[in-house]
């Protein structure tokens, strides 16, 4: 360990700057949390499904929330349709080989999105050039658009119907906040449909 690390520091200060963005998050984010809910309860009870995508640690998120909801939360209960988009490795590599990587998602949602569903992009910098095309053509075909992000947004802005953006820099923060989000929605989500 190098003599200059103090691990004291560091996790004093990571704990620190956890907390802050929490706080911050709580501030800003409870009408966006609120619309998000809304947009999913509708799309549910109307019969249609949340698409989740994203790449790296995002990619992790979005398998971890379809779970959450195909599978449970809380309680035993029927499944809420949910798909992440990261998980077919077959789809994956032939899109990434035939079309090119940029178009993982947007493939997948113009296959299986439809018309009101909610599709759900998760990227803490929203620069992610795959992500962006998947919102298009996630728009193009009517589905309800969300992001995930941090870092102001990024190249999100006027692509999506809502953005919720962690206001925070720090990639790692971004990320935590995001989990807590995606599982406050699946709590919500169960709740709100009165499935719990």
């Amino acid at each position: 360990m190098s003599t200059h690390f103090n691990v004291e520091t560091f996790y004093n200060n990571e704990f620190s700057e956890h907390l802050a963005v929490v706080k911050e998050t709580e501030r800003v984010m409870r009408d966006s949390f609120k619309a998000l809910l809304e947009h999913c309860v509708k799309a549910i009870r109307d019969g249609k499904k949340i698409l989740f995508f994203g790449n790296g640690g995002s990619a992790g998120d979005s398998q971890h929330l379809a779970t959450e909801l195909v599978v449970r939360y809380r309680k035993n209960r029927i499944p809420i349709p949910a798909i992440a988009l990261t998980t077919d490795t077959s789809c994956l590599t032939a899109i990434g080989n035939d079309l090119g990587f940029d178009h993982l998602f947007s493939r997948q949602i113009e296959a299986l999105g439809q018309s009101g569903d909610i599709a759900i992009g998760i990227t803490t910098s929203g620069q992610s050039p795959n992500v962006h095309l998947a919102f298009e053509k996630a728009r193009e075909k009517g589905l309800v658009t969300v992001a995930l992000t941090g870092k102001g947004g990024g190249k999100l802005h006027g692509v999506v119907d809502l953005m919720l953006i962690v206001p925070s820099d720090t990639t790692a923060r971004i990320q935590e906040m995001h989990i807590t989000l995606g599982q406050m929605l699946c709590d919500a989500l169960e709740q709100s449909l009165g499935l719990v």
